[in-house]
């Protein structure tokens, strides 16, 4: 039996959306194509216990905890329990749209020479629209350097928090960053520094906005230092293509 691991991270008070999530995980399970399975690997970034307690009991949901580090190191943190050939990521308020996960499975199997891929998405604004994401790039490949270029550019054109990539190469490129901030756009971005990428042509998640959300708040600039994350973010995908080093 093949899995894919499913990484939510969820601090104490974030949790008012993930039953949802879970509802929309749950669903997914029952999808799967043939000889897969999921596990769904749900990490509070602090040791409360209180978000777990949003989950019903279910043999498929590992839960953990850690001390407070920020959702890039809950995020890391969760793959030590990972069972899965394929990793994908899904934050605690947004969801997978049906046969989303199906999609990226048979994408990576379409396609062994890419290491990762991401479906385009759909925002769910705060009056119930849902929209599609306004960069989403056509089906096909994804290189480095169009990532690059849409980056330096400001329009990064992918839901990096919707990334699903082969265990092996999240693993080899340290996975998600312990940064304050973008550690998933840092992830997708090592990804891709050594792996060419695949895009979904169909969305495969929602990313929900609303006024609670960490990058929703005034102060979100000023408190984790966007001109410092930037430099720091292209700086690590940068040495590591240069390296030389490819996956696999």
């Amino acid at each position: 039996m093949k899995i894919i691991s499913v990484v939510t991270p969820v601090f104490q008070g974030g949790e008012t959306y993930l039953r949802e999530a879970y509802e929309a995980v749950r669903t997914e399970r029952q999808r799967l194509p043939h000889g897969w399975d999921l596990q769904w690997l749900v990490q509070e970034d602090g040791t409360t216990g209180q978000p777990a307690a949003a989950l019903p009991p279910e043999p498929w949901i590992s839960l953990g905890m850690a001390q407070r580090g920020g959702a890039g190191a809950a995020r890391t943190a969760a793959l030590a329990r990972a069972k899965g050939e394929l990793v994908r990521a899904l934050d605690a308020d947004d969801l997978i749209l049906p046969g989303g996960l199906t999609r990226e499975i048979i994408a990576l199997q379409e396609h062994p020479e890419v290491g990762w891929c991401v479906a385009a998405g759909l925002d769910l604004l705060p009056n119930g629209s849902l929209v599609p994401g306004p960069c989403d790039p056509p089906e096909g490949l994804l290189t480095y350097e169009t990532l690059l270029t849409a980056y330096d550019a400001n329009r990064f054109p992918v839901v990096a928090g919707h990334l699903a990539v082969r265990t092996d190469l999240l693993l080899a490129v340290g996975a998600w960053p312990a940064l304050p901030a973008w550690e998933t756009i840092a992830a997708i971005m090592c990804c891709a520094a050594v792996s060419n990428g695949w895009m979904i042509g169909e969305a495969g998640g929602i990313y929900r906005k609303h006024p609670a959300q960490t990058t929703a708040q005034p102060s979100y600039a000023e408190t984790v230092g966007v001109d410092d994350l930037r430099v720091i973010v292209r700086a690590q995908a940068e040495a590591l293509h240069a390296s030389g080093w490819r996956w696999p």
